[in-house]
């Protein structure tokens, strides 16, 4: 389930379509009026992380915006990955309006580190997500977030696993299903739509 790389092709695996949950998540920020968009993702060498930052990429290009490498990171999808790296880009000039994260829990970390410098969410800065956790409903304010489909990953995953088992090969040994944009109130437009 959700492969770090990319295995073998005789490999059955079960994903989701992160490029897809990049990219969606990147056009909800610019069909606010955002234009200094940041990612912060996972590490660098996992397939998903590559992926949702392919999106973002794409999404931006598709806007006619320029892909600033300094407003990219790559953490570790946990808090204090968010937070570390929320810190370094909301402190320098020309800040971002918006942080794309690569998980809900480096968002959460996001959402931290603007409670410290003082920074307004969403009405100094959008914040997005990605898993849609339980957590991300809870947070403060409700995380907008892309939505992975953990559940039917699994259901998918068990269902080639006991094909196999039975002797049966799945028709395919590569499922990557569909991602959602999950809309609540860690986003809205930029403070002044020229930024």
């Amino acid at each position: 389930i959700a492969p770090a790389g990319d295995p073998a092709p005789d490999v059955p695996s079960v994903g989701s379509a992160n490029w897809a949950g990049g990219m969606m998540a990147t056009r909800h920020l610019i069909d606010l009026g955002h234009r200094r968009i940041a990612a912060i993702t996972g590490p660098e060498d996992l397939m998903c992380s590559l992926a949702r930052i392919d999106g973002y990429r794409s999404a931006l290009n598709t806007a006619g915006l320029e892909f600033e490498p300094g407003l990219v990171r790559y953490g570790n999808f946990h808090v204090d990955g968010g937070r570390d790296h929320a810190l370094d880009l909301l402190s320098r000039p020309g800040r971002p309006t918006a942080i794309f994260a690569g998980s809900d829990l480096q968002a959460l970390g996001v959402l931290d580190a603007a409670r410290q410098l003082g920074i307004a969410v969403p009405d100094q800065l959008s914040v997005v997500g990605y898993d849609d956790l339980q957590v991300a409903r809870w947070s403060s304010p409700a995380l907008t977030t892309v939505h992975q489909p953990l559940i039917e990953m699994a259901e998918e995953a068990t269902r080639m696993v006991l094909m196999l088992r039975d002797g049966e090969q799945p028709k395919n040994t590569r499922l990557d299903l569909s991602t959602s944009l999950v809309v609540r109130q860690s986003t809205a437009a930029p403070p002044d739509s020229s930024e």
